[in-house]
């Protein structure tokens, strides 16, 4: 229908509900009665019914004219089945049409009023269906309906049985209803023709609508040839009255001879029927527009004159009515009946008259009496007195009743989306039967021979649609928009409408969101409610019309096992809520709880292989296809890189990648199969592989995060696979689209990075890569009739070389990043391109480490005389230029940190390149090379810009304190080798010396010895070390400088700070004896040194002291080897206490050995001289006391320390307690004096 529809707005009637607004043409102000709801009180108790219509095709409402008395109805008029301004085509007026409804009427209207199916409204049904259910308990005539649910609602059909055996017996179809019909029903089924009567009634009906249309002449007879017309015109109304059924599917159908008949369409459903009736899906849900809202044909059109909403007490229904309205004067809206005076008024007819008048919110009845077709007179009723008219009283409250009872009968029963239910009621008997004819049919050779199964597809689907439409608005509709499309899928041959089948199961696929997980694990539909409501479904009968109602006459069996269910009496339905419905109407449109990731994709997969499969199907250009089994694996082809030419030919690779891209921006697009670009499955196809490859993305994000690394490469191949084919058939690439390709290529460089970095489970990882199951062979099966599928091979190869996987990643990484610049796709995805730049970061940092260590181990095998390889230098290039690379990506970014990171690595580099250098030439005429301080000063250039990178500490302490850490280990190795290896061929001693003292104060500058940290004993260490080897360089320039006696005096204050420093920070460590026992008998050495300069006694006496004091302090150092001597011997330790200090594993015993000879002899020499300096000053001095104590307790400490070394059978841990007790001995001694 052409015509549109609108929605308005009205108050809600005193005594109703409001539920929604007037929809009505802009013309149809004029002719439809006002849609006011209306409150009926009537006998007593209240009736509530409300219409508001929804839609009219009617031209202006043309006034009614009262006939003359003794105006002969069997007189044509002269306007009589003409068209006219006023009443617009024939047959179709306002008048209404003498025609039936059609099988498929409700449909028709479901179509037009899409929003309403499923929630808002109970019943969808002609209007003479409706009144010929709600006059059940009062008529004998038979009732024949077919019932089916989408949803809440019931839509309600006139199965016509006279015409469904008819058809049976010209074409074979529907044997199985007959032969069923004929056993449990009416053994002897023979058709009934109507009567002459009926005809003649119908006759006078439609010649009485004319003249009262007509007004002036009306009363004039045509000559005489036009009642051969009007008796010929009746008797082909008569052959084309009965509705006109369509043969299930694609059979033929006979051509009907009355033209209005076929124009209203009897053609067979054939595939073309889909292209008008099925709805498009919305563009921001990314459905394909695949079918155009074209005519509409097989019947299934809405061509009622108007569509009333009308609710009824608590029963909404969408009603078709064609009555006649007319209206003007003194009466703006009133029905026309055409009584015959000899024949009164019965209740059938009364509940007839006041139903249409309330359907249509007619607010009075015009009835005009005939004798033999002579108009006698006229009577005005009011609607809500026909109630009670003489011979016609009945109670409004039982209709009411009987309305809610057979609705809810019909509702508890009539669960099963797609089946058709077959309501039947033999005439003459009391027993309603419901039966379920799908299950009936289905025990049949052919399943698809019930003509409902199709209309009943389409409307699942177009319901569908339509709540996909507003998904995003209510997701609880998912598990209703699922069993809807499972329904249709499920009604319909694979093999006649793979359109319908593949659009479903791609919308099956949207309903599973891949980018989130389930947010409602049970995501209830309004649907998924016990209804304690009464809703009644009614269908229509023609009033006092039971021509067709001798279709039984024998007593009902007794027991029917075939029935769904049974109404034993129809006096039950009398009876308030007598089937009050407490039925759950859908239990199982609970949208399914997917608990995680990889059970969702695989429902979303299993929906995109049925939905290629009939695309595939659909493809008529077979043969010109490759031979390929889908139950065979395609092979996945495993290379190592050196046969595909290594870094270069992935090069190669990648620029013919890039040249494909930029072929997308100008529309190529090429297909195997030879899809028409344009044609519903090409558009079909393209969205079926784009949601495969998202959850192909989803599977191996998901693998990945498991750690299942072979898996997820597998996942994203076949994602990557799925894309290629895209856009081999894509004619203008989306930059969604191109965004999605740059997230499955970052995922694959991060994949191939993850393979590189675990080695180690090369087999695990491979034996995954090259599982396939069956529903991924197929989907790759339908790829392959599009394309090769191997635009992205290069990257998703599975290689056994750790440099390949490397450069694979990195390439990854480049080609999402090159994809981001096709278009404005970096600006309007910021994120993505921050992530792709920190990526690229990161594997040139892991490439540039790569190489660096292979230069490092190329350096550890060659030979120290040998200069620096060719090899190395190449391997330093390509290290530097990723680093450099990646420091530029981290720069590009603000992320100061890593690349600070960066810096140091290259840093490190350089150090590496130091290295190399210093192994040429003879060890022991090595000296500190030029190359050597090349390297080392760029090393700490890239270190110090790596601080400056970072600013302060608190931007990233961790790194802040690693870069510090670098800095002073590279001055540290600079210092120490140019200390080491002095460069005196090329500087002079005090110049060499000056640069060792500035590079290891600037070491100690950078080693923070006081922040708490896991490095601080390290640091520590390496702060010691620094003092001992300054202590160490000014005792040597002490020793060895003659002349400039302030620089003498310098070097000895500087020399003795150091030993002091080193001392200290070595006794802070507690784990290092050895270092510190050198350190002191190194200033032991140093106060020798400066006491052979001194001439006095007195001076030397001093410098003895403090040299004597230093010995015994290292008391601390012996009880530290004592105590790892104790641990490794297992011997129980002795009484003597010891500090608790942390020791530090495999003591070097040679080393003790040797340091606790250099001891014994120094202190032996200590206390020797002492001696010699004490004994002459005895006749000198007045403290003779002190001196005769000090004197005799060096010479008894010097006995035993002479006895414990001449004996040579003394072990290391006797000696060290000898030692240790001769301290203590030394240490009172001292405290004495």
């Amino acid at each position: 229908m052409g015509d549109s529809k609108e929605a308005g707005a009205e108050a809600p009637p005193a005594g109703a509900t409001a539920r929604g607004g007037l929809s009505l043409l802009s013309q149809g102000e004029s002719e439809e009665p006002s849609a006011q709801g209306s409150a009926l009180f009537l006998g007593g108790s209240e009736v509530k019914s409300r219409a508001v219509v929804k839609y009219s095709s009617a031209p202006p409402r043309a006034a009614f004219a009262r006939l003359e008395e003794k105006t002969d109805l069997k007189l044509p008029p002269a306007n009589w089945l003409r068209e006219s301004a006023k009443l617009g085509p024939a047959g179709t007026t306002i008048l209404g049409t003498s025609k039936k409804s059609k099988p498929f009427s409700s449909f028709g209207m479901a179509y037009d009023f899409i929003d309403s199916v499923g929630n808002d409204v109970d019943v969808v049904s002609d209007s003479e269906n409706i009144k010929k259910l709600l006059k059940i308990p009062y008529s004998k005539s038979h009732v024949s309906m077919a019932v089916h649910r989408v949803g809440r609602t019931l839509l309600l059909d006139e199965l016509d049985i006279q015409e469904l055996f008819m058809r049976s017996s010209q074409t074979g179809d529907w044997t199985w209803l007959k032969e069923f019909y004929q056993r449990l029903i009416d053994q002897k089924w023979q058709r009934k023709k109507k009567s002459k009567e009926h005809w003649y009634q119908k006759a006078i009906l439609s010649k009485f609508l004319y003249y009262s249309i007509n007004g002036d002449g009306a009363a004039q007879p045509v000559p005489s040839a036009a009642e051969q017309r009007e008796s010929s015109s009746s008797d082909q109304t008569g052959d084309s009255d009965g509705a006109s059924w369509p043969a299930p599917f694609e059979m033929p159908s006979p051509v009907s001879e009355d033209p209005s008949a076929s124009s209203q369409g009897s053609e067979p459903l054939e595939p073309s029927y889909i292209v008008g009736h099925l709805a498009s899906a919305p563009k921001e849900q990314n459905l394909t527009t695949l079918f155009n809202d074209g005519e509409n044909s097989q019947g299934l059109k809405n061509d009622f004159v108007r569509n009333i909403l009308w609710t009824f007490e608590d029963i909404h229904m969408l009603v078709g009515s064609n009555m006649p309205i007319f209206g003007g004067g003194r009466y703006p809206a009133v029905s026309l009946r055409l009584r015959d005076n000899n024949k009164p008024i019965n209740v059938l007819t009364g509940i007839d008259y006041w139903l249409d008048n309330l359907i249509c919110n007619v607010p009075e009845l015009v009835m005009c009496f005939h004798v033999n077709g002579i108009v006698q007179k006229y009577e005005m009723i009011k609607t809500e007195e026909i109630p009670n008219l003489e011979n016609s009283n009945f109670s409004t409250k039982v209709i009411k009743d009987i309305a809610q009872n057979i609705l809810s009968f019909l509702k508890s029963n009539c669960t099963k989306e797609g089946h058709t239910y077959w309501l039947f009621k033999a005439s003459g008997s009391d027993i309603v039967k419901l039966y379920d004819l799908t299950t009936l049919c289905e025990e049949t050779e052919d399943k698809y021979q019930n003509p409902f199964t199709m209309p009943v597809a389409i409307l699942l689907y177009k319901v569908a649609c339509n709540m996909m439409m507003k998904k995003n608005q209510n997701k609880k509709h998912y598990g209703t928009i699922r069993t809807l499309l499972l329904n249709c899928v499920k009604l319909l041959d694979k093999s006649r409408h793979p359109q319908i089948i593949a659009s479903a199961n791609y919308m099956l696929s949207e309903l599973f969101q891949l980018d989130e997980p389930k947010k409602e694990e049970n995501s209830e539909s309004p649907l998924n409610e016990n209804s304690d409501e009464s809703y009644s479904e009614e269908e229509e009968e023609m009033p006092d019309s039971d021509e067709n109602g001798s279709y039984c006459t024998s007593s009902d069996p007794p027991d029917d096992n075939k029935a769904v269910a049974i109404i034993k009496s129809v006096g039950e339905l009398s009876v308030p809520e007598k089937y009050k419905s407490i039925h759950q109407i859908r239990p199982s449109c609970a949208f399914p709880v997917c608990h995680d990731t990889e059970e969702r994709c695989r429902l979303v997969l299993s929906y995109v292989l049925e939905g290629l499969k009939s695309v595939d199907s659909s493809i008529k250009k077979e043969s010109d296809l490759p031979a390929a089994d889908p139950s065979t694996p395609i092979p996945l082809k495993y290379e190592d890189e050196s046969a595909r030419g290594g870094p270069e030919g992935l090069e190669k690779q990648m620029a013919l990648f890039l040249d494909k891209m930029g072929s997308l921006q100008k529309g190529n697009c090429s297909s195997q199969s030879g899809m028409t670009p344009g044609s519903w499955q090409h558009k079909m196809k393209l969205q079926l592989i784009l949601k495969s490859s998202k959850a192909y993305y989803v599977l191996s994000d998901a693998a990945m995060s498991l750690q299942k690394y072979g898996r997820a490469l597998r996942y994203i191949k076949l994602a990557l696979q799925s894309h290629d084919t895209y856009c081999c058939l894509c004619t203008n690439m989306l930059s969604e689209v191109l965004l999605f390709l740059s997230q499955y290529l970052t995922l694959c460089g991060d994949i191939q990075l993850m393979l590189a970095q675990n080695a180690n489970n090369r087999a695990a990882h491979l034996e995954e890569f090259n599982y396939q199951t069956k529903e991924d062979q197929e989907i790759l099966h339908s790829l392959h009739r599009e394309s090769s599928c191997q635009g992205f091979a290069w990257a998703t190869d599975l290689s056994t070389d750790l440099e390949s996987q490397l450069s694979v990643s990195c390439k990854c990484y480049e080609a999402a990043n090159e994809i981001l610049q096709f278009s404005d796709l970096k600006s309007q995805n910021p994120e993505h391109y921050v992530q792709v730049l920190k990526r690229m970061g990161n594997i040139r940092n892991e490439i540039g480490v790569f190489y660096m260590n292979q230069a490092a181990a190329l350096q550890s095998e060659r030979v120290v005389s040998k200069s620096v390889s060719t090899a190395e230098q190449q391997l330093w290039k390509k290290s530097f230029s990723c680093f450099e690379k990646g420091i530029h990506n981290f720069e590009s970014i603000d992320d100061a940190t890593n690349a600070a990171l960066l810096l140091c690595n290259t840093g490190r580099l350089m150090r590496i390149c130091a290295q190399a250098h210093c192994g040429a030439g003879d060890e022991f005429k090595r000296e500190f090379s030029p190359e050597e301080g090349l390297y080392y000063n760029k090393a700490v250039d890239y270190y110090l810009k790596a601080l400056r990178s970072l600013g302060t500490r608190d931007r990233h302490p961790a790194v802040w304190d690693s870069v510090n850490w670098e800095l002073s280990t590279t001055y540290f190795t600079m210092a120490t080798l140019q200390q080491d290896y002095a460069p005196l061929s090329r500087k002079a001693q005090e110049q060499i010396e000056k640069e060792v003292s500035e590079a290891m104060m600037k070491s100690l500058k950078y080693c923070d010895v006081d922040s708490a940290s896991a490095r601080q004993p390290l640091c520590q260490y390496r702060a010691a070390t620094i003092h001992h080897r300054l202590a160490s360089m000014y005792h040597s320039c002490l020793r060895n400088q003659v002349g400039d006696e302030y620089l003498r005096k310098q070097h000895r204050v500087l020399a003795d700070l150091h030993y002091g420093q080193a001392g200290r920070l070595f006794q802070l460590l507690k784990d290092t004896p050895c270092e510190l026992l050198r350190v002191q008998l190194e200033r032991v050495a140093f106060a020798e040194f400066q006491m052979s300069s001194q001439n006095s006694n007195v001076g030397k006496l001093k410098t003895l002291s403090g040299a004597l004091d230093i010995m015994v302090r290292t008391k601390h150092a012996f009880q530290l080897i004592r105590k790892e001597l104790v641990e490794e011997l297992g011997q129980p330790k002795s009484e003597e206490p010891t500090p608790v200090a942390d020791s530090a594993p495999g003591l070097n015993r040679e080393e003790v050995l040797k340091l606790l000879g250099i001891f014994e002899s120094r202190l032996a020499f200590l206390l020797l001289q002492s001696i010699r300096l004490l004994s002459p000053a005895k006749k000198k001095t007045s403290n003779n006391v002190e001196e005769d104590v000090a004197l005799k307790t060096n010479k008894h400490i010097y006995s035993q320390l002479l006895r414990a070394t001449a004996n040579k059978n003394t072990s290391l841990l006797e000696r060290i307690d000898v030692l240790v007790h001769l301290l203590d001995q030394l240490a009172r001694g001292s405290a004495v004096q």
